[in-house]
């Protein structure tokens, strides 16, 4: 696909760029679909509860009645509420989450585009959704919608500078900003991919995107027992269905990116291994990060919301400047 990109735009070329397009979308889909299922199914199995069992075999069709149901409900907007922010909000959250993973590399060939500023464009959509969330909070003409959308922009904030911050090094480390040569500048040992040698910016990294995500322990916008589900609350049917399918594409996404980051992308642990397609370790990987967040999620209880804040401003913050210098230092010292 990479290379074919390199080919000059004529309609046959766009009708197939939209095609592609088309797959990867009912791709994403069919993975929040299924996420939605196995997070539930995870977690019932680690607390000792049955999850889902009834709709299908093994009820591998729960979710799929669940979104048939949303689609299906009356679609209720507030009379007080601002009517076209109200409808726009869902599609701003939704949006940006979607068009990031233009620039995920799959394989050494398997991506849509080589951006030479991939990791700053990334950065740069993923913060847009704040907005939509903000915009949610604040049309609703609800004072719970309100404090969940202003919980969520400090929360985001906060964290989303420590989390840009946290991949500096990387970026020290390879001198670019494309995700391809960064995947490409780990070494084929896997003690020589980015996740050791960047430890702690590592840690800081997946510590904010799963804050980035609203997801326990972080999940204050949306916490039922204070805020009965925050941002979203007046929102029903296919309009709260776009601020999940947000939340777990979001999930897709920053699990392709820590794969890419941290954790080699599609190269093999050993060299001796290679004889396996690239895209199946891209997927194991992959797989093994969105269990960590399913496993966070049934193990850890919600924080408070000033321990959130001190957390980010205190300790993820001063720790990913460390990071920098250390880098930078390492970087002049024995790589230059």
């Amino acid at each position: 696909m990479g290379t074919w990109l390199q080919e000059p735009l004529t309609w046959t070329n766009f009708a197939i760029f939209l095609a592609w397009g088309v797959v990867f979308l009912f791709i994403v889909l069919g993975f929040v679909t299924y996420a939605i299922y196995f997070e539930r199914k995870v977690i019932g199995w680690m607390q000792l509860r049955i999850g889902p069992n009834r709709v299908g075999p093994l009820g591998l069709f729960q979710t799929l009645a669940d979104i048939f149901k949303l689609l299906i409900k009356e679609d209720t907007i507030p009379r007080k509420a601002d009517r076209w922010l109200f409808i726009l909000a869902p599609v701003i959250t939704y949006v940006p989450s979607f068009a990031v993973l233009v620039v995920i590399p799959y394989t050494d060939s398997l991506y849509f585009t080589d951006l030479n500023v991939g990791l700053l464009y990334y950065g740069a959509l993923s913060c847009i959704s704040t907005i939509g969330i903000i915009l949610a909070g604040w049309a609703s003409n609800n004072k719970y919608s309100l404090l969940g959308g202003m919980r969520s922009a400090a929360q985001m904030i906060s964290y989303e500078i420590p989390l840009v911050i946290s991949v500096v090094g990387v970026i020290l480390l390879n001198g670019s900003l494309s995700l391809r040569t960064i995947v490409n500048g780990q070494g084929d040992y896997f003690w020589q991919w980015n996740f050791l040698p960047q430890i702690i910016g590592f840690v800081v990294f997946i510590i904010a995107a799963v804050s980035e995500l609203n997801r326990t322990p972080f999940d204050l916008p949306e916490a039922e027992s204070e805020l009965v589900a925050g941002y979203h609350v007046e929102y029903s049917g296919f309009r709260f269905a776009f601020f999940m399918l947000a939340e777990y594409v979001y999930v897709f996404a920053i699990a392709s990116l820590t794969t890419v980051l941290f954790l080699g992308g599609w190269h093999a642990p050993f060299p001796f291994l290679t004889f396996i397609p690239g895209i199946i370790w891209f997927i194991l990987k992959f797989m093994f990060c969105v269990f960590f967040l399913f496993w966070l999620r049934a193990t850890m209880p919600r924080i408070r919301v000033d321990q959130l804040m001190s957390f980010g401003w205190k300790v993820l913050l001063p720790l990913s400047l460390i990071n920098v210098f250390v880098t930078a230092i390492y970087v002049e010292l024995f790589i230059k």
